[in-house]
Formats: structure tokens, sequence, C-alpha cells
């Protein structure tokens, strides 16, 4: 009996060659040192070698560009923490490793994180847009919260609502300042202290004695 599975067409692939093509080519660029907002729709066709009309065949325009650079960097730092869970009994040092790789992540993609930054300066959609990315952690922490309070594990009188975007988006913005005004030398330590200030400030935190 003959397959039902079809095979991906050549002119899908690409499609998906050329638009990756065109994503490499924007971050490259802004690892060099270009910003997004001087990033020229003609330079970045000419770069990747595809037409100005190419491009817009594949983005709207560049915040939709933007986007997909951020959603590609965001995604890989959820699946990163998303792996992690606070009820094993060598959870701390799993959070330790869990900011070790997300540090690591946002090191890799520095350039468009700054691109991100920059732009949401005054666009008010990339602004929501990665608002909206972080509040994915906040949502995903808050669960694990709920879950360990109910377990008896987490101080029963935590907001984990608070909680979770307290150290969600604080540590978000901690991790964007470190990779851009550290070297590399201090992400151990900045793993281990974002990782001490989740455990025993939130999911671990001693109950205050009357």
């Amino acid at each position: 009996m003959p397959s039902i599975t079809r095979r991906r067409s050549g002119g899908a692939d690409r499609r998906l060659t050329v638009e990756a093509r065109i994503l490499a080519t924007a971050e490259r660029l802004l690892s060099e040192g270009e910003t997004f907002t001087e990033m020229g729709v003609q330079r970045l066709a000419r770069e990747a070698g595809v037409a100005r009309s190419t491009f817009y065949t594949h983005f709207a325009d560049k915040s939709q560009l933007l986007m997909r650079l951020a959603g590609s960097f965001s995604a890989e730092s959820f699946e990163v923490a998303a792996a992690w869970e606070p009820g094993g009994p060598d959870a701390f040092e799993g959070l330790v490793e869990t900011f070790r790789q997300i540090i690591a992540v946002y090191r890799r993609h520095a350039a468009v994180l700054a691109a991100i930054t920059e732009v949401s300066a005054y666009d008010p959609m990339i602004r929501r847009f990665w608002h909206a990315r972080v509040d994915q952690f906040a949502a995903r922490t808050e669960e694990l919260l709920i879950a360990e309070q109910r377990a008896g594990r987490a101080p029963a009188d935590l907001d984990p609502v608070i909680a979770s975007r307290l150290i969600v988006v604080g540590g978000e913005r901690f991790v964007a300042d470190h990779v851009t005004s550290d070297d590399g030398s201090g992400d151990e330590t900045a793993a281990r202290e974002l990782a001490a200030t989740w455990w025993y400030g939130v999911y671990r935190r001693p109950t205050p004695k009357p």
C-alpha cells in the first residue's frame, strides 16, 4: 500500500531556506554592531543574497522579522526553563543548571535582545510582543508555585501571582543586563545567585515566626 505521507515540496523547502537565510543575516548584522533601526531592508536583502521584493514575500516588514528572531530566541529559553521541576532531591542544583543554560542562550542572542530593547522604546507592537513572551515564563512559574504550595513545600503565605512576576520579570532584566555588561567570567556566579534568590527567596522561603 503506498504511503500517504507527503513530502514537503521543493518550493516549501526553498521558502524555508530563504527565510532562514534572511533571519541569520539579520542576526549577523546586529552582532556586527548595526542597530536594528538603521538596518535597511535593501541592505539586509543584499547581504542575504535575495531581492528586496523577496524579503517582503517572507516578512510583512522589519517588525515582523524582529518578532520572528525574538520568538525563536525566547522559545529556546522557555524550553530550558520548562524542563526544571522544583520537587526533586537535586532541585536547587537543577535550578542553577537551568540558569546556566538560560544565560548561555541570552549570550548567544545578545544582539537580538539589544534590538528588542531598542525597538520596544518606540514600537508598541514589539513591546507588547516581548511582554507576552515574558508573561509565558511568569505563568509557568505561577503554576509551579501553586503546585508547591499545595504540596506543602512552598510557604502558604506566598502570593504566587506577585511572586512569579517579581522573580521572572526581575530575573529576565537581570540576565539581559548581565550578558551585556559581563564578559562571561561572571556567568557561573550569576546563575548561582539567581537560583539562590528564586529558591530561598520564594520556593523555600522560611515562614516568619510569630
